[in-house]
């Protein structure tokens, strides 16, 4: 599910894509910027005004690192708000919509949805770079877009918009998941679901329109398709992904079972060395591998049928 590091120029966080129709819409840029900033500026005078004293400036220097701190809130806060309004403006003119749009500055909804990012770039940008992760979750839920503050979302990419996301979720490291997709000289806009207790692997990339049911595990490097439906309680592996097997790691009382079967560490030991080991090994049949298929698949019942004796 995880690396065990992550190079350092892998971009992570929310995903605002850098299409840019027409270089016009930096205006947004540059306004969001200038309206951001005004009320840390103000902030800052009235500290000013309150804490310097040219002959005792002690006090304006130790609150400092505190005030630094809330400018920074300050900073993300004013941001979002102004990007909120411009957005609500925006999305009163041209609703922002689901479907298959042309890539082209002659269609409409590709336009406003490039503007929709360019708003949004800089308030994600600022909110991201904050240590604490709530300040993401604010902005996406800010933007509409149904999360929950026990999420792990941002050690990957996640869509802005037309994203529905349960609680417990969590995101892997360079992972992917979108709403939105360009593909050839098309634009595909999707509303994407992901329930309760979903996990999603490193590197693996979840397409617009994709629904993953609750106690759902998408393994590393697997991909689904445009509207795929991902079955509540499974592992999907692959791309495109598909049912790799039962998910029974949300089943209550695990880890007592667990605890309870790995005591005899021998048994998984041999059963470590007969799966993993042995097959590099012995070169087998075909015939053979089947075999070894089915003792395997019922051995791992066999397991599951104690444990669930021991609990």
């Amino acid at each position: 599910m995880r690396n065990i590091s992550v190079p350092s120029s892998l971009r992570v966080g929310p995903f605002v894509s850098n299409v840019l129709v027409k270089k016009r819409y930096l205006i947004f840029h540059f306004l969001n910027l200038w309206f951001s900033f005004l009320p840390p500026i103000l902030v800052f005078w009235v500290y000013w005004q309150l804490f310097w004293d040219q002959v005792r400036p002690v006090h304006f220097y130790i609150y400092l690192p505190i005030l630094i701190f809330f400018l920074y809130l300050t900073l993300a806060a004013s941001a979002l708000v102004f990007a909120k309004l411009l957005l609500i403006i925006v999305n009163a003119i041209h609703p922002p919509k689901e479907g298959v749009f042309l890539r082209d500055p002659s269609d409409k909804d590709y336009r406003y949805w490039s503007l929709r990012n360019v708003i949004k770039k800089w308030p994600f940008w600022i909110c991201h770079r904050f240590p604490f992760p709530f300040l993401d979750n604010i902005a996406f839920k800010m933007f509409g877009v149904k999360t929950k503050f026990s999420n792990s979302l941002f050690e990957g990419w996640v869509d802005t918009e037309f994203m529905e996301i349960g609680k417990n979720v969590v995101v892997g490291q360079g992972a992917i998941v979108m709403s939105a997709l360009i593909i050839g000289n098309f634009l595909i806009i999707r509303k994407t679901v992901i329930e309760d207790n979903v996990r999603i692997g490193a590197h693996a990339i979840v397409l617009p329109g994709t629904h993953i049911g609750k106690n759902c595990v998408l393994n590393t490097w697997s991909t689904t398709i445009v509207g795929q439906e991902l079955e509540a309680g499974w592992i999907y592996n692959g791309g495109p992904a598909k049912k790799f097997k039962k998910n029974y790691f949300f089943q209550p009382g695990l880890e007592k079972r667990i605890v309870g079967v790995s005591k005899n560490m021998e048994e998984l030991r041999r059963r470590y060395d007969e799966q993993y080991v042995k097959r590099h090994d012995v070169r087998l049949s075909i015939i053979d591998k089947m075999k070894r298929r089915k003792e395997i698949k019922k051995e791992e019942q066999m397991i599951w049928e104690k444990m669930d004796e021991q609990s």
